[in-house]
């Protein structure tokens, strides 16, 4: 049965194409609706195609019946309720690399007429004057530029300004300093790059710590020959305290392609001042950009329907195709550890350790650990539990998760041990992959190789001659064929463990009649 894609904005046709050749999928596309229609079209939708007039807000996701994936084409998600995404467990992506270059050259045109005064010298020679004084720019050439946030875009803008030779100079916390060494970019601190720059360009997403970034504080820190700009998202300069510096002229001018409310209505006024360039959130608008964003989107969502793998998502680790390839054995296998754990523990689990061990390189591993708190969840819970929203469903039952690293896997290349702390008490898994196939090699204190398949009896006895003849005989009785038994021991005469995969389903009496055995000391009967 075809998959539905709601494209509900206008996008590019080179993205619509994408989908519409594929004959896995039904693309409808329809644009300008109201929420009452939104909700009709998208309940048995499993992709959705936005730009920024959709509101896909709670009422409209609650709807939703089928829904997998959000794909914005652009940057912003402010119009996508990702907290109710997260918790139906729907993938909500947006396409950063689609308007890279365009979002770039435009803070590049901004540089250029806060420089050169371009706006207003237009605006007096329509109106026929010719005021040639008034308009003495500056070059660029040695002058300190600021990128506040080094991502493709920042990264963009500082390769241009590098061109121009200005001196470039950036803060980041979240890249390394060494990552930025090949692009010869200064990494200063934020109270030195007030001091320093003449030039201030953002590029970051608006978050609780970039919000009002620059405000009357930071502006007392400026020179009054700064020139700032925002081509990212709006907010991140208080908006009241650079008009009252522009007004006041206690720094030189500002050029804002973005702002807190769009189209603006309640904005200070800023059409009064001569010192700032204003211009309708412009930054992706080009032809080019424009296609991007689409095909990005299609790509985006067609890639995850048909194969599970998430690119920028903001809320899912997001792979790439070749760490998925390689990844995906043992997103197999942490996901049978969880079900087998979390079958196996008695009352509620508090506490999951997780110990990736060996050579897993620079992986994206967070894929791993959604995939087995995905395996755990589904035990202790009736509600659909996917990669997606797994993670939320344990914090919201307050399971505490410790991630670990090792270079060392014992005898393994790749090792991973998980440790669960309950009500019940604790229970240690060591898994890896042999093969392609996920194989537990511990259970507990036990030494023991099986594939976590399938049904299965996993039970303790007393390590006393005919035990497993009795257990044999027991399941031939009642016609239960065994596909695979395996058996470990610590020490001879003590407390052994058997587990055997089986070809059908035990009913519950039979399940206690089996534990009622002579010398079984507790059995588990599950399916992973």
């Amino acid at each position: 049965m075809k998959k539905k894609i709601l494209i509900s904005d206008k996008v590019a046709e080179e993205g619509i194409a994408i989908l519409t050749k594929s004959a896995e999928f039904d693309v409808v596309y329809k644009t300008g609706l109201s929420e009452e229609d939104l909700i009709k079209e998208i309940r048995d939708a499993s992709g959705l195609i936005i730009r920024s007039a959709t509101k896909a807000n709670a009422k409209v996701i609650e709807a939703a019946e089928k829904l997998q994936v959000i794909a914005r084409a652009g940057v912003g998600l402010d119009n996508v309720d990702l907290d109710k995404a997260t918790a139906k467990g729907i993938v909500v992506m947006n396409t950063p690399a689609g308007n890279t270059i365009s979002t770039a050259e435009q803070a590049i045109a901004m540089l250029f007429a806060l420089a050169r005064k371009t706006a207003v010298a237009d605006a007096s020679m329509k109106k026929g004057e010719w005021e040639k004084k008034l308009f003495q720019g500056t070059e660029l050439r040695g002058k300190t530029i600021a990128v506040i946030g080094l991502g493709r875009i920042g990264m963009e803008v500082a390769k241009r300004c590098k061109a121009m030779a200005m001196r470039v100079v950036g803060y980041d916390p979240f890249i390394a300093r060494e990552a930025l060494s090949s692009m010869d970019i200064e990494v200063l601190e934020l109270d030195e790059i007030w001091r320093e720059a003449d030039f201030i360009t953002v590029h970051t997403p608006l978050t609780d710590q970039t919000r009002d970034l620059v405000n009357k504080d930071v502006i007392k820190k400026l020179k009054p020959t700064v020139k700032l700009i925002n081509c990212a998202r709006g907010g991140i300069y208080n908006e009241q305290d650079l008009f009252d510096a522009l007004k006041e002229k206690k720094i030189a001018g500002a050029a804002l392609d973005v702002f807190t409310q769009e189209p603006p209505k309640t904005l200070p006024p800023f059409h009064e001042l001569d010192n700032i360039v204003l211009t309708p959130h412009l930054g992706a608008s080009t032809d080019e950009a424009q296609i991007a964003v689409a095909v990005e989107a299609a790509e985006n969502v067609a890639e995850y329907l048909l194969t599970g793998v998430a690119r920028n998502s903001a809320n899912f680790p997001s792979l790439e195709v070749n760490e998925y390839n390689v990844l995906k054995p043992y997103i197999e296998l942490v996901e049978k550890m969880g079900a087998l754990q979390g079958a196996l523990m008695e009352g509620g689990i508090k506490e999951v350790s997780i110990y990736y061990t060996g050579v897993f390189g620079n992986y994206n591993l967070s894929p791993l650990t959604s995939s087995y708190l995905k395996g755990l969840m589904s035990s202790y819970t009736d509600a659909t539990i996917n990669f997606v929203n797994a993670p939320f469903v344990a914090k919201e039952r307050g399971l505490k998760v410790q991630i670990g690293e090792d270079q060392a896997s014992r005898d393994y290349s790749h090792l991973i041990i998980i440790r669960v702390k309950g009500d019940g008490g604790e229970n240690e898994l060591w898994g890896t992959v042999i093969g392609s196939q996920p194989w537990i090699v511990k259970f507990n204190e036990y030494l023991i190789d099986f594939i976590p398949a399938g049904k299965m009896l996993i039970m303790h006895n007393n390590d006393v001659p005919n035990v497993v003849g009795s257990i044999g005989s027991f399941l031939g009785k009642h016609g239960i064929n065994i596909a695979n038994l395996h058996l470990a021991r610590t020490k001879r005469g003590g407390k052994a463990l058997v587990i055997i995969e089986i070809d059908d389903e035990l009913g519950k009496e039979i399940v206690e009649e089996m534990a009622a055995l002579p010398e079984i000391i507790d059995l588990k009967h599950i399916t992973v």
